[in-house]
């Protein structure tokens, strides 16, 4: 059978083993006087993939989804996921662990529901932000049950972990990066000094990535190493990392950078003096516990790098472009070979293998930017599938096949779902197609006055389907990195995103539907945000050009400024994308794209 470079299709969750090893956890709890512990999907770097050795969540329950936390009580254990994975923590999860609905229901209800007064619930304080401690901490004021910071017992049951990640980092050139890390830095420290702040303290590794432009392989489909730092108002920077990593890229980080073993990261913050920045929503609730110790005024406020870094520059747009055109291109070769496949024959796995093969027939791939999820029929109602040995099934004629996917290259991070059909397709099914992709015309035509959030523009997405009763679950679009995070802040689509859009932000526009034990529908596109020339107003660039199954659209749904934009779109993927493809896959283009 082939193989993936990129993507694993063993079953990572084992939910026979999650009964003997929350016993011992009880066991753990009991013995220090604790009536429950919460395990975060998270690790100290709050990143959405974390290395093998972080995977606490999975490694007690067996639930991989990127998002969610456990609740573990002496008598009752509750997994809280949101509304991405309800349908996915049924399979993965031994009964024993009780899915919540979360946001829904929040943690300090069900603690209050299922605890009792003078009862503590221990946690593990690197693992959690201050913003989620101090929420916690004031939801659960006059109800009796406290928190306590402890060492994780988690850690203490886990024989056989895995060893912590020792990928080595390397420098992110200019020419991709359009900006030097002295300017960065420089420009950050400019921040700091006007305000009369000392130092700004960062714990995300995707945002030292972008300041010192590193990149790195510590996880999974994103370019990074594990590793926290401090940048001071004197634009030098305090690097805490396992020194192996940045042995090779001493040259590029220059003496202004000052490296530093990951365990001396405690002493660094008791050093520090002055008033310090920091952000609650992505410190880790410890790093404040020894500010507060050593008596060392902090200044509560977002990561300033978080804007510079999702504001793409001139070059970054210019290289994501690129590879954009050329992701666009392999979708195409793979999406004709897929049309004239035996379905009888073929499954999700060979489908998303086949996938990663034409992306890998260019040098410029890196890696790919996550799991690629290849899922047909009732598998495709998941909407952050993943497909195991143990899931895999063939693919059936009168079926969907969603297949969200992208790619990680030098030049820029790619992401792309396109929904296909397999064989005739009910009515019904076409019906919330079309209603899918009305919703992303939508978004993709707009044009909004500067200061427009996620929020205002959310809804959008979403009216051809509630005029019909249906809804999705999840954002309509997220942020994208620079050969950086897939899912990138601050910005995002989404009814409780409130950051306005800025020139140079890419976004993903990806309405979909899905219908439990039946099918799913998603399109996506990536978006980049741009200043309409001579007014006050921003608008939105498509990045992907890859074309719609026509197969599925209702033309009769669509008004008149719909069907010009679906037959424009597909005018510019013959153009863009024809002259980079085998004259196969371009005749294919041709006809697939015809103007409905």
């Amino acid at each position: 059978m082939k193989t993936a470079k990129f993507q694993s299709f063993e079953e990572q969750s084992s939910p026979e083993k999650g009964p003997k090893r929350l016993t011992a956890l009880r066991k753990e709890l009991k013995a220090q006087g604790l009536a429950g512990f919460l395990i975060p999907r998270t690790d100290m770097y709050q990143g959405e993939n974390v290395a093998p050795a972080d995977e606490r969540l999975a490694w007690l329950t067996g639930f991989t989804g990127s998002a969610g936390f456990c609740v573990v009580l002496l008598k009752i254990a509750g997994i809280f996921i949101d509304g991405r994975y309800r349908i996915q923590v049924k399979n993965q999860t031994n009964n024993i662990f009780t899915p919540v609905p979360w946001p829904e229901t929040s943690l300090s209800s069900w603690l209050f529901k299922n605890m009792r007064r003078g009862e503590s619930i221990g946690f593990d304080p690197w693992l959690h932000t201050v913003s989620e401690i101090e929420k916690a901490q004031n939801d659960l004021v006059d109800t009796g049950i406290s928190l306590k910071a402890i060492t994780n017992p988690i850690d203490k049951i886990w024989n056989d972990r895995p060893s912590k990640p020792t990928s080595k980092a390397f420098f992110y050139d200019l020419k991709y990066s359009g900006q030097s890390h002295i300017e960065k830095r420089t420009n950050l420290s400019k921040q700091l000094k006007q305000k009369k702040h000392s130092a700004l303290i960062i714990t995300l590794p995707e945002n030292i990535a972008w300041l010192l432009n590193i990149r790195g392989n510590d996880v999974a489909h994103v370019p990074i190493i594990q590793c926290v730092g401090i940048l001071n108002a004197d634009a030098s920077f305090d690097l805490f990392v396992d020194y192996g990593k940045v042995a090779d890229i001493q040259s590029h980080l220059g003496r202004a950078v000052r490296c530093y073993g990951i365990e001396e990261f405690s002493k660094g913050l008791k050093k520090l003096s002055g008033t310090v920045r920091i952000d609650p929503k992505s410190l880790p609730f410890a790093a404040l516990t020894i500010l507060n110790k050593t008596r060392i005024a902090c200044h509560r406020n977002v990561d300033p790098i978080a804007l510079p870094k999702s504001c793409k520059n001139l070059v970054e747009i210019s290289q994501a472009e690129q590879a954009h055109l050329r992701d666009s291109a392999a979708m195409c070769e793979f999406l004709c070979w897929l049309d004239h496949q035996d379905i009888g024959k073929l499954s999700e796995i060979d489908v998303a293998i086949s996938l990663e093969d034409f992306r890998l027939t260019n040098p410029e791939l890196l890696e790919i930017s996550f799991d690629t999820i290849s899922a047909s029929g009732p598998n495709a109602a998941l909407p952050h599938y993943r497909v195991t040995q143990g899931s895999d099934r063939i693919l059936q004629q009168g079926e969907v096949m969603l297949v969200d996917s992208g790619g990680q290259y030098l030049d820029g991070t790619t992401d792309i779902t396109r929904t296909i059909a397999i064989g005739v397709q009910k009515n019904h099914v076409c019906q919330a197609f079309t209603r899918v992709l009305q919703g992303l015309i939508a978004v993709s035509r707009l044009k909004f006055p500067k200061g427009t959030a996620g929020r205002d523009i959310d809804a959008f997405a979403r009216a051809p389907l509630w005029a019909a009763g249906q809804d999705f679950s999840h954002g309509t679009g997220h942020g994208v990195g620079h050969f950086l995070t897939v899912h990138e802040g601050p910005q995002s689509i989404s009814p409780k995103s409130i950051i306005p859009f800025e020139a140079g932000m890419i976004v993903s526009n990806e309405p979909g539907y899905y219908l439990e034990g039946e099918f799913g529908i998603r399109t996506e596109n990536l978006l980049v945000v741009t200043a309409v020339p001579n007014s006050d107003f921003l608008d939105f660039r498509t990045l992907n050009f890859v074309p719609i199954d026509r197969r599925m659209i209702i033309k009769k749904m669509l008004t008149k400024e719909e069907l010009a934009w679906i037959n424009d779109y597909h005018q510019i993927c013959r153009d863009k994308i024809s002259h980079r493809i085998t004259d196969k896959a371009a005749k294919w283009l041709k006809k697939v794209s015809a103007p409905l």
